[in-house]
């Protein structure tokens, strides 16, 4: 399959609300020759990442807009727009290669509107663009609803944001300690050519000057290495983790997080790493494996305590909620899409419901780290603070270091250009036992 008609596909199931990229794009992927598997992603998340131009771009070149039936059609069009402006593919194969698409779709009517339209972007799009740089959602790439919440929220941050989430991600890594120090491995780094800087906030973390495949690093197979996000990889470290406790991972999917709190201490009594989806767990598998890691998986809402919780208190929870991902924009563009102002009240209540349900599972005197990946204070210092008001048995604890922004409860990191991604942190402990009948 041709590497535009793939990402076409992929994105037109995303643009009717279907699917997410990481779901809708391994599907196509298949069908497309191994050599052109990379222009394949890079045209789905591209398109992704500069939705919010690109569609204001090609409302502007079309007299009217496309039937819900023509998605594919639209999508083609968008990928067709990102290879002019945002690739360096030359506009003539960018044009010719994408038009040549539409026979695929069996639309022949599309096929003179496709070659019109971006013969005209050709011509007259950096000036059209030009003309729509006045409006804050074509000039910084965001859906207006998230725009105008970041203007709200990070008034003197959130251009600085917003670029972070347009610019491609860097990849971070998280060294083994078990087997080998960060010094060592930076070393080894540099003897197999590879130009890398410790991370600023990670004990354990690597920020490599370049991305490359994981299996070009050194002891990737045997463990030695994974790659994880430096804000993420801060949770180990907030857990104060010691041997002999029990510990729960919560929505702990795809266990960066569930592996970085065994390597950190070896000698946990035990740890339950619990995530909604089976499926989800396999990849949680595949990983514990690698690193020859072991944790007992349970797959269940984490709110259904009575199914899964055996009754023995835990020492240590991190809560890794599910939210709206508005930190991590950047690895997964197509939040841009899939994501609605509507959306963040439910994740909010759900974030509060987990913490109501996994707080009496925790001993008198035991630690609960919240985190999210999210930027929205809704999801983050509003919920700790209500968390906190309705439960008597709560205090926050300050969180160590320099990292982020101090909040009224917790932390905010905001994502940055070559940095860490958006992430939140609240470190609760529990003084005293929940009254019955009442949650606490």
């Amino acid at each position: 399959m041709n590497p535009r008609l793939a990402a076409a596909r992929a994105l037109s199931v995303v643009l009717s609300g279907k699917a997410s990229l990481s779901s809708s794009l391994p599907e196509v992927l298949g069908k497309v020759d191994a050599r052109d598997r990379g222009l394949t992603q890079d045209l789905a998340f591209g398109t992704a990442r500069w939705y919010p131009r690109l569609a204001g771009l090609a409302d502007k070149l079309l007299q009217k807009p496309f039937k819900a039936a023509d998605r594919d059609v639209e999508a083609l069009l968008l990928v067709g727009l990102y290879q002019l402006f945002y690739s360096r593919i030359p506009a003539h194969a960018a044009i010719g290669e994408t038009v040549g698409c539409v026979d695929k779709l069996k639309k022949p009517w599309a096929k003179g509107l496709l070659n019109a339209v971006l013969r005209r972007a050709q011509r007259e799009g950096e000036a059209l663009l030009a003309e729509l740089e006045h409006d804050p959602v074509i000039r910084v790439a965001h859906p207006r609803w998230l725009q105008k919440a970041l203007k709200a929220h990070w008034p003197e941050h959130w251009e600085s944001v917003c670029a972070a989430n347009n610019a491609h991600p860097p990849m971070m890594l998280r060294v083994n300690r078990r087997q080998v120090s960060r010094d060592g491995y930076l070393a080894e780094l540099q003897s197999a050519d590879i130009e890398a800087h410790p991370c600023e906030f990670s004990e354990d973390g690597i920020r490599l000057f370049t991305p490359c495949d994981v299996h070009q690093l050194p002891g990737f197979a045997e463990g030695r290495v994974s790659v994880q996000d430096e804000a993420a990889q801060l949770a180990a470290s907030l857990l104060d983790l010691a041997p002999g406790q029990r510990v729960l991972d919560a929505c702990c999917a795809p266990g960066g997080k569930t592996c970085h709190l065994l390597e950190r201490e070896p000698q946990l009594a035990e740890l339950i790493a619990l995530d909604l989806e089976p499926k989800r767990l396999v990849r949680v598998r595949e990983n514990l494996d690698r690193l020859q890691l072991s944790a007992q998986l349970v797959a269940d809402d984490a709110r259904a305590t009575e199914r899964w919780w055996d009754g023995k208190p835990f020492q240590r929870i991190l809560l890794d909620a599910p939210c709206s991902a508005t930190g991590v924009i950047r690895r997964h563009p197509d939040i841009k899409l899939t994501r609605q102002a509507d959306d963040i009240a439910p994740l909010a209540a759900l974030q509060g419901e987990m913490l109501d349900a996994l707080w009496p599972t925790l001993e008198v005197g035991g630690v609960l780290l919240y985190a999210t990946c999210s930027v929205l204070p809704t999801e983050n210092r509003e919920v700790i603070g209500a968390f906190l008001e309705r439960t008597p048995g709560a205090r926050e604890l300050d969180l160590p270091g320099s990292f982020g922004l101090a909040q009224a409860h917790g932390r905010q990191l905001l994502p940055q250009e070559n940095g860490h991604d958006g992430f939140y942190y609240a470190k609760l402990i529990k003084i005293a036992a929940q009254p019955r009948g009442r949650n606490a």
